[in-house]
């Protein structure tokens, strides 16, 4: 028997403010909000502000910062956020409104606006602030058997705690780098110039640029699927000759009209990219230091990684250090760096957090050079791994540290699995930003909401660990 369609409530047509909206106070967006140190994102976001300003009254911090966290949440555009906002109640409590609304809050093109007034230093003191709440917050579990005034105040100075550190890329959503695809399209970019900056005069010319030879030069090569070591070298040649005729007519026509800040940048992008191209081909080399490989975002420099599946990536590099499952930003560039140089820097940090050193330290295999072991002896810290130097004769001994390598070495697997989370769940694999500061901010902010969530578990575990041990001391009150 098919059951019939009943006709559906217009349950738009009674609901009033978020009453009627029935907000439930176990979803995620209503407990997310409780976490989020709202004073501190409210002084980060007024410092954003200059007092010179004036104009239409600002957006509330709260929904400032907010959209970003359910845009990074839900992996959505700029524009599918506003929609999500519009459609969702219990969004719209998260954003601090008063009242359910079916109108959007702002345009998406606020988003912009939004990652621009949180810096990556101040998403890192915000991520800082959630950590640390969870890691002062009492223990609630009784204390164990055998535990007393044995463990007193005297060992508070001890190093006490586990830090894991390792170091991963955020590549950038760019084309794959090649010396060609770089001139080709810095030509682009100066012939555009040139269109900007000439003024048709009466008896002038516009100055030749070869667009047309040019594009077919490029083509030419782009088009084969197997071009030689020649033809990669005759067209680099031509496209460095055309690039470099385009800003000698630039510089020409600049001193008649002057160019604005952002034409200005581009100039000075496309000079510095033909003077490095133009020594890589004269010195018949493929590496050069602080390289261009994005002529729009100029800062990405190229990240050797040397795994299997990316032997070399395009974007941010970053330190991170993990403590109880929740990770900090340690060290952001985007220049390529050793990772090693930053443990003593994380220690050091550690020990103004916490007052103490950490007990151990669980990092990859780089980071045993020679002065990172000497510094974590100096301070009592254990550093996983085989000291270095020859193995000890003791054929018990050294089983036993294979086994505590071994062990350690799955500990430390715990931040791997984070940059999984982070890349697979948070987008950390692309990042989609095109300008410096809002990249740093969008991936400070991947960080910020992975750890969100976890401190959201967190509550969950702890709230019914509450109730087993008030069921199993207290069963008559149940």
């Amino acid at each position: 028997m098919i059951k019939k369609r009943t006709k559906q409530l217009t349950f738009h047509d009674w609901l009033s403010g978020f009453h009627g909206a029935r907000i439930f106070q176990e979803y995620r967006w209503v407990k997310l909000a409780q976490i989020i140190p709202w004073d501190l994102v409210e002084e980060k976001y007024a410092a954003s502000f200059t007092s010179q300003q004036i104009g239409n009254p600002s957006i509330i911090s709260r929904m400032a910062f907010g959209a970003p966290v359910i845009k990074q949440e839900l992996k959505l555009s700029d524009a599918e956020t506003v929609a999500m906002i519009r459609e969702n109640p219990h969004c719209q409590y998260f954003l601090g409104l008063s009242e359910f609304t079916d109108v959007e809050p702002f345009d998406s093109s606020k988003m912009v606006a939004f990652r621009n007034r949180f810096p990556a230093k101040a998403m890192a003191e915000i991520n800082d602030a959630i950590i640390r709440a969870f890691q002062e917050e009492p223990p609630d579990d009784p204390p164990a058997a055998g535990t007393g005034e044995d463990q007193g105040g005297t060992e508070s100075a001890a190093n006490q705690g586990t830090m894991i550190l390792d170091a991963t890329c955020a590549p950038a959503n760019i084309h794959y780098p090649t010396d060609t695809g770089l001139l080709n399209k810095a030509r682009e970019v100066s012939e555009r110039l040139i269109d900007a900056l000439w003024l048709p005069t009466p008896g002038a010319r516009k100055p030749r640029m070869y667009r047309n030879q040019a594009r077919k030069n490029y083509l030419f090569l782009a088009r084969n699927k197997r071009p030689g070591f020649w033809l990669i070298r005759i067209t680099i040649r031509r496209q460095l000759g055309y690039l470099q005729r385009n800003l000698t007519t630039i510089d020409n026509l600049a001193q008649n009209r002057s160019l604005d800040p952002r034409q200005q940048e581009q100039l000075q992008v496309l000079k510095e990219l033909y003077a490095q191209q133009q020594e890589m081909y004269q010195n018949k080399r493929s590496r050069i230091s602080h390289r261009i490989v994005s002529v729009h975002q100029h800062w990405i420099r190229p990240i050797i990684r040397g795994k299997q599946t990316a032997g070399m990536e395009f974007g941010a590099k970053i330190a991170t250090s993990m403590e109880d499952g929740y990770v900090r930003i340690e060290h952001f560039s985007w220049e390529a760096f050793n990772e090693a140089q930053t443990l003593q820097r994380s220690c050091e940090r550690y020990k103004a957090r916490h007052g103490h050193y950490p007990d151990r330290i669980l990092a990859d295999k780089i980071y045993r050079n020679r002065e990172n072991p000497r510094y974590c002896e100096q301070h009592g810290i254990h550093l996983n791994g085989p000291k270095l130097g020859r193995p000890p004769k003791d054929k018990q001994l050294y089983d036993e540290q294979k086994r505590q390598e071994r062990a350690e070495a799955g500990e430390r697997n715990a931040i791997e699995g984070k940059y999984g989370e982070a890349k697979t769940r948070y987008g950390l694999e692309c990042v989609i930003a095109q300008r410096q500061n809002t990249s740093e901010t969008e991936i400070h902010l991947v960080f910020l909401v992975m750890n969100l969530k976890k401190r959201l578990r967190d509550l969950f575990v702890l709230f019914f660990s509450r109730c087993y041990w008030r069921l199993l001391l207290f069963p008559f009150v149940f």
